[in-house]
């Protein structure tokens, strides 16, 4: 079995792709039959590109992220046998000037096919560092979200990505609710379930700000998020700005564990996948075997008697990046 994997290794080129789109046009990441999807759309683009070679490569993302959400910083991998990356690259007679790496011709390759003006963009491809998975080596996922309220400047070239609020928000109180949920929490209060996911999440960090306009930006950033976890800590947010929650409530939601209807689910509109974190080279392996496993909650009480979380044995179930 080592030497059938050994062989596999050898036979294989993994591929890193850094991709982003508008998701406007897309039910979600995920392919699914008979629905525009992200990676339905580059999958089927692969396989125009392999046809000839017998291969259908397949995508494995960082976050696989729902309806309507963008991207400007998605991660994915694929793996595809040398010989055939060597024959979709090869340096077509009378373009000598194009003969510049296989992942690069690729990337050329597949964006002539996507075509110029497509609502999802390949920004690059590399070979991968050895023990490199897009999902699983990452250490965490950033996203923004924007909200117009009433007291901002509203940009119609920005109405696509920018959820507008008709009445003026608190950001100072949506700052000091937003502190107390940093850290690591069971979300299931915000949190759509999964069966087989874990709702165990660190979040670290959550912060509100007003851009030049005026246009309250949140940033987000956890090791990975739940489905709709990002868009559900918004609207707390949100309902803390309005006056709906007190600064408190968020963070005692939190505590009850359990899903509530105290605040909205905010639009998927707003939502941006920014960046994804990796550490380095060396660490990839070590951190991808890690992550693999489900990670659980265990409830210790600490010196003063309190009760903090701690994370548990590793299970073996995998667990679900997404937003």
């Amino acid at each position: 079995m080592a030497l059938e994997a050994a062989a596999d290794a050898v036979s294989l080129a993994r591929l890193r792709l850094s991709l982003a789109y508008d998701g406007a046009g897309f039910t979600g990441w995920s392919r699914q039959p008979g629905l525009r999807t992200v990676q339905g759309v580059l999958e089927d683009a692969l396989a125009t590109l392999f046809r000839r070679s017998g291969v259908a490569p397949r995508l494995t993302v960082a976050g696989r992220t729902d309806a309507g959400v963008h991207a400007i910083g998605q991660v994915a991998h694929l793996d595809v046998p040398r010989e055939a990356l060597s024959a979709v690259t090869r340096v077509r007679r009378g373009h000598p000037g194009e003969a510049t790496s296989d992942a690069s011709v690729l990337a050329r390759r597949l964006t002539g096919i996507l075509g110029a003006g497509s609502d999802v963009v390949v920004n690059g491809i590399d070979h991968a560092p050895r023990g490199f998975d897009a999902r699983f080596s990452a250490v965490w996922r950033r996203y923004e979200y924007r909200v117009a309220d009433a007291s901002a400047r509203r940009d119609p070239l920005q109405r696509h990505r920018t959820v507008a609020h008709p009445r003026v928000l608190d950001d100072a109180a949506m700052g000091a609710a937003v502190d107390r949920l940093v850290g690591l929490h069971d979300f299931a209060a915000y949190c759509k379930p999964r069966d087989g996911a874990t709702t165990i999440r660190t979040l670290q960090s959550y912060r509100w700000r007003r851009d030049a306009d005026g246009v309250l930006v949140a940033s987000l950033q956890a090791d990975a998020f739940c489905h709709s976890m990002v868009r559900a800590l918004i609207g707390a947010a949100v309902a803390v700005g309005e006056g709906r929650l007190t600064v408190e409530e968020p963070a005692d939601l939190l505590r009850a564990a359990h899903r509530t209807s105290a605040f909205m689910v905010m639009p998927a509109k707003g939502l941006v996948l920014t960046e994804v974190g990796y550490p380095d080279d060396g660490e990839l392996e070590a951190r991808a075997a890690q992550t693999r496993a489900r990670r659980e909650l265990r409830v210790q009480p600490d010196s003063t008697g309190a009760e903090e979380p701690k994370v548990g044995e590793r299970s073996g179930v995998d667990w679900t990046p997404g937003a």
